[in-house]
């Protein structure tokens, strides 16, 4: 399986979902390291020990899809990548730190997509992608 993104050593990363106990976030899962599965949450790189699903990528079926501020683009539909406590939607997204593309959530309430990426929990509004069903 062809990885959907590289690490700044070349390295592959893909895209999964953290199992926690009352919500699940998209992730990224990087095989080189310890642990593997990196979340964004409350500002950080969350080190995530429990639980997670890879993602398998189906270029076939599945298309990343630009987009803003939270937006989900008019005839796409999202692949949801987990929950928040409450309910609301997240979806995989993809932004881009330093030129590097990194793997994390997105959501309407969100107004963007949220990717770890050494050590921090870092914020884009504009131009990231989501993964969405063709």
């Amino acid at each position: 399986m062809e990885p959907p993104c590289f690490d700044i050593d070349g390295s592959p990363v893909y895209v999964g979902s953290a199992i926690f106990e009352n919500c699940v976030h998209p992730c990224k899962i990087a095989p080189q390291l310890i642990p593997a599965c990196r979340v964004p949450y409350g500002g950080v790189e969350l080190e995530h020990r429990g639980r997670y699903d890879l993602l398998p990528f189906d270029p076939e079926t599945m298309v990343w899809v630009s987009t803003s501020r939270g937006r989900i683009p008019y005839g796409v539909n999202p692949v949801q990548g987990g929950y928040e406590e409450n309910g609301t939607s997240l979806y995989h997204a993809i932004g881009v730190v330093d030129g590097v593309r990194v793997p994390g959530k997105a959501g309407m309430h969100l107004g963007g997509c949220s990717v770890p990426f050494n050590g921090v929990e870092h914020t884009i509004t504009r131009n990231y992608e989501i993964l969405c069903w063709k």
